[in-house]
């Protein structure tokens, strides 16, 4: 569920407030754009792939369209056609286009983060994020990444931690 703040159309000034809002244990790294993705910030920044929490948002694919943002390891992959369908009680979903995740929650891929999300989005964290002693996730820019203790995300109202929302990449 997402923190109300007014801070006009600047994604990552509504994602400081929403953080502030919450309370929540923070580094803000600045970041050059370019490698705001993971694979390149990783390689470039120096964090390991596993500590780069990527938030994907899932849409349905009939209407009336309903979403959620999925946080897991850059390591890892998101199991959305069997764990996020039961979660979400939908059984057609796929990854929302770079377009519709920018319409739903005002924030570029590779800037997407859990944290100034619309109200009414279920945010659901894979359970070994929690086990790291901290990760980065998308600040609402791609200019920058939040770098925080995985036990704030327990400050986030509606945030569920799930197991088996990810699960190794293919081979």
């Amino acid at each position: 569920m997402g923190v109300k703040v007014t801070t006009g159309n600047d994604p990552a000034a509504k994602v400081r407030a929403a953080l502030a809002a919450l309370g929540i244990q923070y580094e803000w790294v600045e970041i050059d754009p370019q490698f705001a993705d993971t694979a390149v910030f990783s390689e470039k920044y120096g964090f390991p792939m596993d500590h780069c929490g990527n938030t994907i948002l899932v849409a349905s694919k009939k209407e009336p369209k309903k979403y959620s943002a999925c946080i897991v390891q850059g390591s890892m992959r998101l199991d959305v056609n069997k764990k996020v369908s039961e979660l979400m009680g939908v059984p057609r979903l796929s990854f929302a286009a770079a377009e519709e995740t920018m319409a739903v929650t005002g924030m570029l891929i590779g800037g997407v983060t859990p944290f100034a999300l619309p109200e009414g989005i279920p945010i659901y964290v894979d359970e070994r994020i929690m086990e790291l002693d901290y990760v980065i996730l998308g600040s609402g820019s791609r200019s920058s990444k939040v770098k925080m203790p995985p036990a704030e995300f327990r400050k986030v109202p509606g945030v569920q931690v799930i197991t088996g929302l990810a699960m190794p990449p293919k081979a």
